[in-house]
């Protein structure tokens, strides 16, 4: 096991140093001039040029990659051009929040995707199998930030049930009934793709293991139906549909930036928009690094659960 994992993260090495380099590319090629945009009407080509001298931005594209890279590796990300502040301490502020929103998706698509798969493929063909299959398809094929939308109308406008936006109340808040109430409909809505597509994938697997000789020797052998279904079949199609798990972790952290606006939560994804419209590099260059090392972890720590559960893999 500890080969195993050894490996892992050594293949992790060339995959971060990759995602830096794509990173750093992506920034440069984004249009306009940073010294302008942060400058406003104090532009002119004198201020602009001294601003570009000032933050390294007139050096060669190779050169800036280095030294940002070198700062880096000592854990140093830059300082925010608008904030004024490390772009760690931003990012990291901002993350917290990002996860505790990621977390509970995933831990509701995980539930309700699994839970779903497994009852549609015990009841194959029959109305169960149909009606989960129609509701993974309806919430497979709804945009995350409409069905966010509906929700605020119906739950926020209309019923009053729900606060619209935020993380706590801005008055009298800040206690875990008070982020349960907040972080409902932005977890659901993240939730929703993510677990269509694990409840596709877990009655496809379920199936496939329910047709096995082993399947058919158990309950041959009188063993009870339930203890079939939970002790062995699904116990194997697991090994199937981890993989999916760590690649929709990745899909629903990406996935925050667009509900962390439509619900304004104190994010990191609500903070690259804003970077971006500000033009704050080296806080878009921090924040897409973090999410995209936090994708490849997680689909680590899915290999290293799969190899858990599966001893041939190690």
């Amino acid at each position: 096991m500890w080969l195993f994992l050894g490996k892992r993260l050594f293949a992790i090495v060339p995959i971060l140093l990759g995602l830096s380099i794509l990173v750093f590319a992506m920034m440069a090629l984004i249009p306009g001039d940073p010294a302008t945009a942060i400058l406003g009407s104090y532009a002119t080509p004198e201020n602009v040029a001294r601003l570009n001298e000032q933050l390294g931005l007139d050096r060669p594209l190779p050169q800036q990659y280095l030294i940002w890279a070198g700062n880096l590796l000592q854990g140093d990300l830059g300082r925010s051009y608008a904030l004024n502040r490390p772009v760690a301490h931003e990012v990291f502020e901002r993350f917290g929040a990002t996860l505790i929103l990621a977390g509970s998706a995933l831990l509701l698509c995980a539930f309700f995707g699994l839970l779903a798969g497994v009852v549609a493929a015990v009841r194959q063909f029959r109305w169960t199998d149909r009606i989960v299959t129609l509701v993974v398809l309806v919430g497979i094929s709804t945009p995350s930030f409409w069905l966010g939308l509906l929700m605020i109308m119906l739950f926020a406008v209309h019923l009053q049930w729900l606060p619209a936006s935020g993380m706590y109340a801005a008055y009298g808040g800040g206690d875990l009934p008070d982020l349960l109430r907040h972080l409902a409909m932005p977890a659901v809505t993240l939730a929703v793709v993510a677990t269509g597509v694990i409840a596709r994938l877990t009655r496809t697997a379920m199936l496939e293991v329910l047709r096995q000789d082993y399947i058919r020797t158990a309950r041959a052998k009188g063993v009870p139906e339930r203890r079939v279904i939970y002790r062995h079949a699904f116990k194997a199609a697991l090994v199937t549909v981890i993989p999916v798990l760590g690649i929709q972790a990745g899909f629903v952290i990406g996935g925050a930036v667009y509900i962390e606006t439509v619900f304004q939560w104190p994010g990191i994804g609500r903070m690259l928009v804003n970077a971006i419209s500000t033009r704050d590099l080296l806080l878009v260059q921090g924040g897409v690094l973090v999410v995209a090392v936090s994708y490849v972890l997680f689909n680590l720590a899915a290999d290293i659960l799969q190899a858990l559960l599966d001893p041939r893999l190690r």
